[in-house]
């Protein structure tokens, strides 16, 4: 039987892993020129920082229950919030042409001047 805690520290590694693989594909997204380069490093980059992370959240801090074998593990701990993680950045975010930036440094905003009546 899995004791709440265990599943409580379950929960934080997946959310931890999805927020790290939404923001590890938007990183990716923005710095890559190519859909495909960005496409190709969220699928062999990111598992393999959230394999890393599970090994510290598993191992170094005892989070989550015993999963039952290392294909429950990877399941769970890896493709689950990395599915998460990219459907929540390519659905939800905006695409990275459409947000529009603040101008260069050292250009000062400066508001159109007011008319005075």
């Amino acid at each position: 039987m899995v004791s709440p805690t265990e599943l409580l520290g379950l929960a934080v590694i997946v959310l931890v892993h999805a927020a790290v693989a939404a923001l590890g594909t938007r990183f990716l997204r923005v710095r890559m020129q190519t859909r495909l380069g960005s496409a190709a490093y969220t699928l062999t980059v990111l598992p393999v920082l959230l394999v890393a992370l599970t090994l510290v959240f598993g191992g170094v801090l005892g989070l989550g229950p015993n999963l039952g074998g290392p294909a429950a593990v990877l399941g769970v701990t890896v493709l689950l919030p990395l599915t998460l993680g990219v459907s929540f950045d390519y659905f939800w975010m905006p695409a990275p042409e459409e947000v529009d930036l603040p101008s260069a440094r050292g250009e000062s905003r400066q508001s159109p001047p007011r008319s005075r009546r």
